[in-house]
């Protein structure tokens, strides 16, 4: 290792070599007092990050300003909770009198758990016991008329697969009550969990359950996976320089970090979200990006003679600018996601921007305490092999000087082949999916969706005035005879299937009332809409109600369909209910039309609205770092150099994912902001040291300092991280696996750009960069 020492960023002018220098200086002098300042930072934010809450609610994941939200914050106001849970258990002698008695049991055990606000089953019918031996012989036509009506939802066709339709009462009211006070909704959930599993095959299904799946593993995952990383990453970074003072020091500056950020959001009242899991992961891609240079450098300046503070104090002013560059390109790709219309990604994006600014904050304070207290273990190693890591740099030097232009057209044509790929990019809007196919969640959504025809649950809102007549029956009538009718998706023979598998109304329910004309049952229902909510059928309430906040009366057409199936056969469904529902019941002037809502409908739209702000958050985080080191290099060109090997690989992974046929989940519609922030870090360490050096020799000269340097310091940094990523690819939450290895494939595909596509633009474009180079 030889050369002259790392530069500072070219665009500061003559002072702030000195200003760099003044600022290491009291870092060092006061590094004691700092070191105590750092503890009490650590102490402090432990505790508060105690306090630091979980939102699980799946209307903070858009934006509240969002139009799909509008619908269903009226359903909830006008029918209560849209959660709910489907507890499901099989019993062959379920149309039998002990059948509907254990039935009827089961139903009330979980009526009476906290959090539950109603069920519904085929024992709490106006049947009642008089369903059974229905196969047997029962011959009254509206007994089988209700019976065929709730198949598919509270029976199965098989007559033996019995559920208990739970409706969960919303967050709002689980606070106020307190009755749901006593346990919280993961509580309910795990409760009647616990009931199920006292029955033949009962299982628990439904959105609401398997969201709390999804947050509970990100909740465990959170600690866990961000422990495993950074205990990955350290075992690389004891290999590279063997030494645990130097594995210490970059594991202290992470955890301060991650713990400071976790008490900052616990005071600013932010609270973690479905995607905070790769929190601690980005916090640990910072710090130890951040320290790596720093060891590198320390020991290049040992290596001179100096002693171990005057080292330390030179690396530190020469890596100073580099440093704050670096970090303020993570600031900005990672605060480009707070353009998001998702709830979790722009709280995402919060979280990140505050934890790289507390890396910062964290290097300060404890780095040069640690990296001097007592004589033991002062100086990192040479790691093993690093003498032919050394000579293999070298030999790429002469390769990119001798062939740049073939180099870089190939480079290009295999880049262009990779990116075709991306036109075949599909969305993942099968929430199971989210999970390892040998995970409980999958099972039981596999029961619900094979003997009840679907576990997908979402609703049609239809406007309705009083008093309720027989002409909005009928309507009523011909749209769910409609909707059962044209909603089609084409199965894997090409033949064209009915795509809902349930559609119920009021209209159908009183239609399985014996012998009760269309206006009796108008009256029927007007007579019960005039009764108190206690009073009403419990039919009543969950299929006509009036919006407290609009005073306006509505009819809720409830729908079921598969939730286990492909993301173009959603959006084809949910387009043409859409399509049918606004021909029946379009907006006019002084009438609003109906509306398309539910669970099922906000997840399929997640996470595409997910890829799509991906791309503005991109381009906003490129435009920024663009801003940002054109005016640090005074320079557009040299910004445009830096962008040019770290763009590239995320759309490479991103195409070689349309290749290989993979889906993009929540996880992959966050990696391109990301990786461009994080990436262009080592473009600017490595740019930084190439133009300094071009100054005072050749681009030849230039371009082996910048790789033994920067190039070196870039590949274990690189390395450590990438390991340190596998540990989320352990997780059973699948978008923190996917994000786990695509932001190993990105670091790995930045690391490469940065150390053969950017020497190849710096070679063919030296003599421009020579020219704007500052005075050595």
């Amino acid at each position: 290792m030889s050369g002259s020492p790392h530069p500072s960023l070219p665009s500061q002018p003559s002072i702030s070599p000195s200003f760099a220098e003044r600022i290491t200086a009291a870092l060092i002098t006061h590094r004691g007092i700092l070191a105590l300042v750092a503890v009490v930072i650590a102490l402090v934010s432990v505790e508060r990050s105690r306090h630091l809450q979980f939102s699980r609610s799946i209307d903070t994941m858009f934006d509240r300003s969002d139009p799909a939200l509008a619908p269903y914050a009226r359903m909830t106001r006008t029918f209560g909770s849209n959660e709910v849970v489907l507890a499901a258990y099989d019993d062959p002698d379920l149309f039998t009198a002990d059948g509907i008695a254990r039935l009827r049991g089961l139903a009330t055990d979980l009526e009476s758990l906290a959090g539950v606000a109603s069920v519904t089953s085929l024992a709490s019918t106006p049947l009642g016991d008089r369903i059974i031996d229905l196969d047997g012989g029962l011959t009254a036509g509206w007994a089988r008329r209700l019976v065929s009506l709730l198949e598919g939802y509270v029976v199965g066709a098989d007559h033996r697969t019995a559920c208990v339709a739970c409706v969960l009462e919303p967050h709002a009211t689980s606070v106020a009550t307190p009755r749901a006070q006593a346990v919280s909704r993961a509580g309910t959930i795990d409760q009647m969990r616990a009931r199920m599993d006292r029955v033949p095959m009962g299982t628990v299904a439904g959105e609401p359950a398997m969201l709390r799946d999804g947050f509970a593993m990100l909740e465990r995952d959170g600690n866990l996976l961000g422990t495993g990383s950074g205990l990955l990453a350290g075992a690389v970074l004891l290999a590279c320089f063997r030494s645990l003072r130097w594995l210490i020091v970059p594991l202290a500056v992470v955890l301060l970090a991650l713990w400071s950020t976790r008490g900052v959001l616990a005071v600013a009242g932010l609270k973690l979200t479905m995607v905070s899991t790769m929190l601690s992961a980005m916090i640990t891609v910072v710090g130890i990006a951040t320290v790596t240079h720093v060891i590198v450098e320390f020991r290049r300046q040992r290596s001179l003679g100096l002693d171990p503070q005057a080292a330390l104090q030179g690396a530190i002013a020469i890596l100073f600018w580099p440093v704050l560059g670096a970090i303020a390109t993570d600031v900005i790709g990672f605060g480009s996601l707070v353009a998001s219309n998702v709830g979790p990604v722009h709280d995402f994006g919060i979280m990140t921007s505050i934890g790289a600014a507390m890396v910062l904050v964290a290097a300060g304070l404890v780095l040069p305490f640690l990296a001097l207290a007592g004589r033991f273990d002062a100086d990192p190693q040479m790691a093993w092999g690093e003498g032919t890591l050394e000579l293999g740099l070298d030999r790429m030097v002469k390769r990119i000087v001798r062939h740049p232009k073939p180099i870089l057209v190939l480079s290009t044509v295999l880049a262009v082949i990779a990116i075709a790929g991306m036109r075949w990019l599909t969305v993942e809007t099968d929430f199971t999916r989210n999970f390892r196919d040998s995970s409980p969640t999958v099972a039981s959504y596999e029961m619900v969706e094979s003997r009840l025809g679907g576990a997908g649950v979402w609703d049609v809102l239809v406007p309705a005035r009083e008093p309720i007549d027989a002409a909005q029956l009928d309507a009523l009538d011909l749209l769910a005879e409609r909707l059962r009718a044209e909603v089609a998706v084409t199965d894997a023979n090409g033949r064209e299937t009915a795509a809902l598998t349930k559609v119920m109304s009021v209209a159908d329910v009183l239609s399985a009332a014996p012998l009760l004309p269309r206006r009796l049952q108008a009256l029927t229902v007007n007579t019960m809409l005039r009764q108190s909510g206690d009073e009403q059928p419990a039919f009543v309430r969950a299929l006509v109600g009036r919006d407290p906040q609009d005073k306006d009366t509505w009819f809720r057409v409830m729908l079921r369909a598969r939730e286990r199936q492909p993301a173009a056969a959603k959006q084809s469904i949910i387009g043409q209910v859409r399509r049918i529902v606004t021909e029946e019941y379009p907006a006019a002037a002084g009438r609003p039309g109906a509306e398309v809502t539910g669970f099922f409908v906000l997840l399929s739209q997640l996470v595409d609205r997910m890829l799509s702000d991906q791309w503005l958050t991109f381009l906003l985080a490129t435009a920024g770092i663009f801003v940002l080191l054109a005016v640090a290099f005074r320079s557009p060109l040299l910004a445009a150099i830096a962008l040019v090997p770290n763009g590239l690989p995320i759309f490479v992974v991103l195409g070689l994912l349309g290749w290989m046929g993979e889906r993009i989940n929540m996880g992959t519609a966050m990696i391109a902001a990301v990786s461009m922030g994080l990436s262009v870090d080592s473009s600017i360490h490595y740019i930084t040291a190439f133009r300094r050096r071009l100054v005072a020799g050749s681009h030849v000269a230039a371009l082996e300092m910048a790789h033994q340097t920067a190039g070196r310091a870039m590949i274990f940094s690189t390395l450590a991280l990438a390991i340190g990523f596998l540990a989320l690819t352990t997780s059973g939450f699948m978008p923190t696996v996917s994000f786990g290895w695509l932001s190993c494939l990105t670091l790995l595909g930045g690391l490469a750009g940065n150390l053969i596509v950017l020497p190849v633009l710096l070679v063919l474009l030296a003599p421009l960069i020579r020219a704007t180079s500052p005075a050595a």
